[in-house]
């Protein structure tokens, strides 16, 4: 089992839960008075914008749209041997890349509870999840219905570039244009994020279809993508974008890779990964855990989480902001 104190990060309370230190802050860090040595590191830092994880998830959708996609030409029509292909292989990245944080987390159990937001362990005899099991309960609706919804977003995306019914443009004419779109792609998906997020949060679409994501107070891994259908084909519309802009579908597959692989990271539960070796990787989103245990709270992205502060829902992290989450939700009744 990897050793790495906790204590000097966080602190734990009677039950077992830790917390970070450092309250949440406010990103993007673009401040009054301007700070630009604190949005560089912000930008390229390690554990900031780019790295590890957006660095990650670009790699990977170039990766596989060079060498995992079939040609646009061929994505013309639509035939089973393509749709199977790119349904299969987003279900197997999903499989490799979510199993690998369960597989450090929960099955060789690596770091015990250190950096665990919740003591408690992943929930297997409760009847509010499918099989009485909550990992069965997520990995049941991330495969029947989180990578099917996302693989159609997909297919049909392609399909519309491949017959010039989206505007598209080649990165051989406008490569910096392309660049700098790819790398808003993140905040882009974040501010969509926050806004079908408070969507989801209206009463009626909350009790039809967010409460099965809710359901995991104590999230893990596989939590991430675990979603009502009505929820994925609400989650996954933030690709439209690029029917509408002038754009390219290696950046729609980023788009929508970005929308499958991210949430995994930041559900495991777990603030940091940390290896035998002493090298640790942010992994946790503790603004989202937050939302997960308060509710009304936090609904943005960590990265453009000064959405939350404009419009009066951020938690960060205090005993104060606990206490005016929980104000607000007197009277209302969620689960």
């Amino acid at each position: 089992m990897v050793n790495m104190d906790d204590n000097k990060f966080g602190t734990r309370n009677k039950r077992g839960d830790w917390k970070p230190l450092e309250l949440i802050p406010v990103n993007p860090p673009f401040i009054v008075p301007f700070k630009p040595i604190k949005l560089f590191k912000f930008i390229f830092g390690w554990n900031g914008y780019i790295f590890p994880w957006q660095f990650i998830w670009a790699f990977i959708a170039v990766i596989f749209w060079l060498y995992l996609t079939p040609p646009l030409e061929q994505m013309e029509t639509f035939e089973l041997g393509w749709l199977s292909f790119i349904f299969f292989r987003n279900a197997l990245l999903v499989f490799l890349y979510a199993g690998f944080f369960h597989l450090h987390f929960y099955i060789r159990k690596s770091q015990g509870n250190s950096f665990k937001y919740n003591a408690r362990p992943l929930e297997n005899n409760s009847s509010k999840f499918l099989f009485n099991n909550q990992t069965k309960d997520n990995l049941t609706y991330v495969f029947l219905s989180g990578v099917p919804i996302w693989t159609a977003y997909e297919v049909v995306t392609y399909w519309a570039f491949a017959n010039n019914l989206v505007p598209m443009v080649s990165w051989e004419f406008y490569p910096v244009y392309l660049s700098i779109l790819f790398c808003f792609i993140p905040i882009i998906r974040d501010i969509h994020f926050y806004f079908v997020h408070r969507l989801i949060h209206w009463g009626p679409l909350y009790r039809i279809a967010h409460k099965v994501h809710h359901l995991n107070s104590n999230p893990g891994p596989w939590s991430g993508l675990s979603m009502h259908p009505i929820e994925h084909l609400i989650y996954f519309t933030g690709v439209l974008i690029h029917w509408i802009i002038p754009s390219h579908p290696l950046l729609a597959m980023y788009h929508l890779f970005h929308a499958g692989l991210a949430p995994h990271a930041g559900h495991a539960g777990y603030e940091k990964m940390v290896f035998k070796n002493g090298i640790w990787m942010q992994t946790g989103d503790y603004d989202h855990y937050l939302h997960h245990k308060y509710f009304e709270c936090n609904y943005a992205g960590s990265t453009v989480n000064f959405l939350d502060k404009v419009f009066g829902t951020f938690h960060d992290g205090s005993d104060e902001a606990t206490d005016q989450v929980m104000k607000r939700l007197k009277g209302k009744s969620y689960l």
